[in-house]
């Protein structure tokens, strides 16, 4: 009780020390007008601070706190709730939304789950029905995306819910309850009709947000706040003038032209992988690993390039592809290759008052694969992310382009490692042959991620996968085998295996990943 009372006097007093700061500095922050449904009702606020967040906005001005907060920082789900907006509906994080993004949306929150009459979402019903709550800190947070994916008709549950944590129930009622509830109608009253948004100083163009950004070049484009949120949430920046691009509808299309798929800077990752499922698959379920559902809807393409982190898996894939990015300042537009944005550490090919307006990946046919190395398999951030597109004619290496997220200060090319293929057999002797080149390309460091040996051994064994795979050869860490007996024996320690019948098949060999040692080998660690 105590430590909730000190939290709330720290809320006062921060939003305090906003007003004072606003009212006593000409370059304190911009107040806003916003418009946006809430569980059905009109909610206008007026002279809000733009980086309020929905969470605390819910939990200490409206009072409800069915959505609660727990890492508050897009990881947990404890604070999902449903938005609408004009592309459909959405499962977001309320801890790292601010409250302008809503302007125009509509937000439904656990409390405004349920039809009028009392009626329980069929989320709600199910989640009782299989004892999908233990503790319940967790529970509405499941039940608002359980309830989102009803409603776009998603049936990938693990996928769905990824961004959620349970640590009581183990997770397997709680997909039964998604189950359950596949074939259920979807209640009317979550369907809402969008109001007027207010716009006010927001720009509704990008040609508007061109003029107001050379007036303002110093400010922060907020796209989907998924890395600024943090800012806010964790480092505690004060952050004085932001420019909010949700209303530049024009930045957010993605449309086929003759050079290829343009993607608009503010198309979110859902869409993003969406649209790459049938062009590059990889690279689509690249994408999938790397955020959650929560987070892909509201991270955006522009934002992620923008953000020039070295260990962004985006930036690998899109150097793979050749993919061109389309920046403006005012008036003028220009266009160059994606790995030249780069420059080196956080620092980018951007002039004051210059922004991404898209990003073009030129046509091609798929041969691309991305492969994502962390310590989780999903939703982690990556030790190395390496991404290849290497095309093959009559058995011999045409073209190459190989990149790295995690390998370097920034995003790069493996140029010494290309050139070592380009021209040569595609054979096991010229892979060989080009894996020597990669420390010419990269000098990684060693973090709390993963040594640099480490970087370079399994950078030079991504590319041993990728040709493994173009030989039809299985390599995915996703298909289990089973050891012979004996192997499974000698990891175990003296006397924990008790008589009986195996309980694994004993004819079975593993399938190494090139490069690798199977578990159980004479040289693994972890054989005693």
């Amino acid at each position: 009780m105590v430590s909730v009372v000190i939290r709330h006097i720290f809320y006062i007093a921060s939003r305090v020390g906003r007003l004072n700061e606003h009212d006593g500095k000409a370059t304190g922050f911009k107040r806003m007008d916003i418009r946006f449904l809430l569980n059905g009702e009109t909610v206008a606020l007026s002279g809000i601070a733009p980086t309020d967040t929905l969470l605390d906005w819910l939990r200490e001005v409206r009072g409800l706190r069915g959505t609660k907060e727990g890492c508050n920082e897009g990881d947990c789900g404890a604070c999902t709730v449903m938005v609408t907006d004009q592309t459909g509906i959405k499962a977001l994080n309320a801890c790292i939304l601010f409250l302008p993004q809503l302007d125009g949306k509509a937000v439904r929150t656990i409390e405004g789950l349920a039809a009028p009459n009392g009626a329980l979402h069929p989320a709600q019903e199910a989640m009782i029905a299989r004892h999908g709550s233990q503790c319940g800190f967790c529970t509405p947070g499941f039940v608002m995306s359980m309830a989102t994916a009803h409603a776009n008709g998603a049936r990938d549950h693990d996928n769905q819910l990824s961004g959620n944590l349970c640590r009581c129930t183990g997770y397997a009622p709680i997909i039964r309850a998604a189950e359950a509830i596949e074939t259920a109608p979807i209640p009317e009253c979550i369907r809402d009709d969008l109001p007027p948004a207010v716009v006010g100083a927001m720009p509704k163009s990008s040609d508007v947000l061109a003029a107001l950004f050379m007036d303002r070049p110093d400010a922060v484009l907020v796209a989907g706040a998924t890395d600024i949120g943090l800012w806010v949430t964790k480092q505690m920046r004060k952050l004085d003038d932001l420019i909010f691009l949700l209303h530049c509808a024009d930045l957010q299309d993605i449309q086929a032209t003759d050079q290829g798929l343009r993607i608009g800077a503010m198309a979110d990752m859902l869409r993003v992988g969406a649209a790459m499922q049938s062009r590059h698959p990889s690279y689509a379920e690249l994408i999938r690993r790397y955020g959650s559902v929560q987070i892909r809807g509201a991270a955006t393409i522009g934002g992620n390039i923008a953000n020039a982190s070295p260990i962004g898996d985006n930036p690998p894939a899109l150097i793979a592809l050749g993919a061109i990015l389309h920046l403006r300042r005012g008036d003028t537009r220009r266009s160059l290759p994606i790995e030249k944005f780069f420059i080196g550490y956080g620092k980018q090919d951007r002039a004051p008052g210059e922004f991404i307006e898209a990003v073009t990946l030129p046509g091609q046919p798929d041969r691309l694969r991305c492969y994502k190395l962390s310590k989780r398999f999903d939703q982690d951030i990556s030790a190395v992310c390496g991404a290849f597109n290497v095309t093959v004619a009559d058995d011999t290496v045409k073209a190459a382009r190989i990149a790295f997220g995690g390998m370097a200060g920034i995003p790069k090319r493996a140029s010494h490692v290309e050139q070592m293929l380009v021209g040569q057999g595609w054979t096991e002797a010229t892979i060989k042959t080009a894996q020597a080149a990669f420390t010419k390309d990269f000098e990684p460091l060693s973090d709390m991620r993963a040594s640099a040996h480490y970087r370079l051994e399994t950078a030079r064994n991504m590319l041993h996968r990728y040709y493994a795979e173009d030989q039809s050869t299985e390599t995915s860490v996703l298909e289990v085998s089973a050891w012979p007996l004996q192997n499974l024996c000698r990891m175990m320690p003296p006397g924990c295996m008790s008589p009986g019948p195996p309980a694994m098949s004993t004819t079975s060999q593993p399938h190494a990943v090139p490069g690798t040692l199977p578990l159980g080998s004479a040289k693994s660690p972890l054989v005693s």
